[in-house]
């Protein structure tokens, strides 16, 4: 049963008030205040001087059990929200590699899912260490991105881009934070810009996510009542409490922390929020727990993955 081994996750210090923003994003004074009162944004994590790289290395430099195990990487996979995350021809995961001794993993993206990209990157990365039989294998599973461009710094009427990464050691067993199930729910039918798509996508946003969340736990022949806390991505507050109002369940118990104080951190969201969950001592051993994400570009997708702690 694949399992995550080690999380950590690399926030930059610089903030940038979200009104500081308004310029570039065409924002009026009204639209700023309805995103702070309403949606309860304030500021967003920014690295004006570093690169990706530095991001990504801000996260693996984090995980003490990549240590001493590096020629058992056998997958790295950066999890993407966008297709296409620095100017050609720079690949920074590569850069990563080579400095991690990550040299002989096999190393490519994952982008299907935009902002849930990274619960299928998790799954992927099992699926592929269960197909090796090698009990000794590893997958390194990346996310997070720079708000590069205007398309990368705001979702519009709903979050800003934060800057950060996180990263994940996966191995195909283990004792703790096994992945239990996975649901994905793809919707074809909003592969298009349009401003009816757009509202409509908003309409049924909460419905939605909430029957993956209720797919991935029934698979894992739960219910809500056993989940002891949800790790969401950081879109805004409004909008995971009209998914805990369709699940009925308490959104206290929604880790809500980063999202007035960093942003929407692309697909590293999830494991973000494990970091404050653990240090908020939420994640008990042998509960389980959500991680739950949606996803919006050519198509959308809704997506949740059930672990045990």
């Amino acid at each position: 049963m694949t399992a995550l081994l080690a999380v950590a996750d690399h926030l930059p210090p610089g903030r940038v008030p979200i009104e500081e923003l308004a310029g570039e994003f065409g924002l009026t004074s009204m639209q700023v205040k309805i995103f702070r009162r309403y949606h309860k944004l304030g500021e967003v994590a920014r690295d004006p001087g570093g690169s990706l790289l530095d991001l990504l290395r801000g996260a693996v430099a984090g995980l003490d059990a990549l240590r001493g195990r590096e020629q058992h990487v056998r997958y790295v996979l950066h999890a993407r929200t966008f297709p296409t995350v620095v100017p050609y021809p720079h690949n920074p995961v590569r850069e990563l590699c080579r400095e991690f001794g990550l040299d002989r993993a096999t190393v490519f993206a994952v982008g299907h899912h935009a902002c849930a990209s990274g619960l299928l990157a998790i799954d992927v990365a099992g699926r592929l260490l269960a197909a090796d039989d090698d009990p000794d294998g590893l997958a390194l599973v990346l996310a997070g991105e720079k708000a590069f461009t205007p398309e990368a710094g705001m979702v519009p009427d709903t979050s800003f881009f934060g800057e950060g990464a996180s990263a994940c050691l996966v191995a195909p067993a283990g004792d703790r934070d096994r992945v239990l199930s996975y649901a994905a729910d793809l919707r074809g039918e909003f592969d298009s810009d349009a401003e009816e798509q757009a509202l409509e996508f908003q309409r049924i946003y909460s419905d939605a996510l909430a029957e993956a969340i209720l797919a991935a736990v029934g698979r894992a022949g739960l219910t809500m009542d056993a989940i002891g806390v949800i790790l969401p991505h950081n879109v805004n507050n409004v909008a995971w409490h009209q998914v805990c109002r369709t699940l009925g369940y308490p959104r206290e118990r929604v880790v809500l922390d980063n999202v007035a104080t960093a942003g929407h951190v692309f697909c590293a969201d999830n494991l973000v929020n494990y970091r404050t969950a653990r240090e908020r001592g939420l994640l008990r051993p042998g509960e389980p727990y959500v991680m739950a994400a949606a996803g919006a570009g050519r198509g959308a997708t809704f997506s949740a993955m059930v672990l045990q702690h």
